[in-house]
């Protein structure tokens, strides 16, 4: 899935982040999301490596990445840590400026970079996301519903990491079929990986620690942001689940552009066929929406 991509892991000072790389022209960092590891981007980072340098990495705590020990307030998984460990492996490999896509929690990490890092992000794709402090301010029952990982993750431990771990396999399949996507685009090597990660207790408690770390201190991080009128200074793409929940959640604050458009001054995107994982259903029109807003050749 991912012919002639280097592999490496990088050690980012507090942590050890697992890559693969490959292609030439300018950078670009693609960010998972949950349950997933960089392989969500299996169809997409070998077309974009034929304009990009393209780097697929797992986050801190998921994957093949390291999983440093967590503290009460559980700031080592905060998303600012997370998107310094991102910065530092870009830099490590002489890259000061760069693009950097995101999908779920992967572009909350991305976003959070590009405002405690803008001199470093040259443009943000953040794919199927609002800013966590939003999506928290905004919650009814439909979010606590739908997407269960905000709330029942963000529990005190061990019961969370209890629930995950008696049965991996039941949590990757319910987020797989529940959020949109059609299941047959998860191939079935796919999905045994994203199950294997969870059978590490270690991944499973940083995964926890990572969800709450979104509800204490990335949700007080974006309330600090606002209040003290920070905005992202690079252009933003935001693409979105067609008739998915950011789809239509939103329409009285202008959906999902008219939120972003509150963070940031170029702001630009639409919805996308595709479910909740549409990086993986419609690999196309994803593919053809980064090219085209990060510019063919890498220019």
């Amino acid at each position: 899935m991912f012919d002639g991509f280097d592999e490496a892991t990088i050690d980012v000072g507090e942590t050890t982040i697992f890559i693969r790389r490959k292609g030439r022209g300018k950078p670009l960092l693609l960010l998972h999301g949950f349950p997933q590891t960089h392989l969500m981007w299996h169809r997409v980072a070998p077309a974009l490596a034929e304009d990009f340098t393209v780097f697929c990495a797992d986050l801190r705590g998921y994957g093949a990445s390291g999983k440093p020990s967590s503290t009460k307030d559980h700031a080592p998984y905060a998303k600012s840590a997370m998107a310094f460990d991102m910065v530092r492996l870009m830099d490590m490999h002489g890259l000061r400026r760069f693009a950097v896509a995101g999908h779920d929690r992967g572009g909350r990490v991305a976003y959070r970079m590009a405002l405690d890092h803008q001199d470093c992000i040259e443009r943000l794709v953040v794919l199927d996301i609002i800013p966590t402090g939003e999506a928290l301010r905004r919650a009814d029952a439909r979010l606590a519903l739908s997407y269960w990982p905000w709330s029942l993750l963000a529990q005190p431990e061990p019961l969370p990491e209890m629930l995950i771990s008696g049965n991996p396999r039941a949590i990757v399949e319910n987020a797989l079929a529940a959020w949109g996507t059609d299941e047959t685009s998860f191939p079935q090597a796919v999905r045994a990986a994203y199950v294997e990660a969870l059978r590490d207790p270690r991944t499973v408690h940083a995964i926890c620690e990572e969800y709450r770390a979104a509800a204490t201190l990335d949700f007080a991080k974006d309330v600090e942001d606002q209040r003290a009128g920070r905005r992202i200074g690079c252009p933003v793409l935001a693409l979105w689940s067609e008739g998915g929940p950011l789809d239509e959640w939103y329409r009285d604050a202008g959906g999902p552009l008219g939120i972003w458009k509150e963070w940031a001054s170029r702001v630009s995107g639409r919805p996308i066929r595709g479910g909740h994982f549409f990086p993986e259903q419609n690999a196309h029109d994803t593919i053809e929406e980064l090219r085209s807003f990060l510019g063919a050749g890498g220019g």
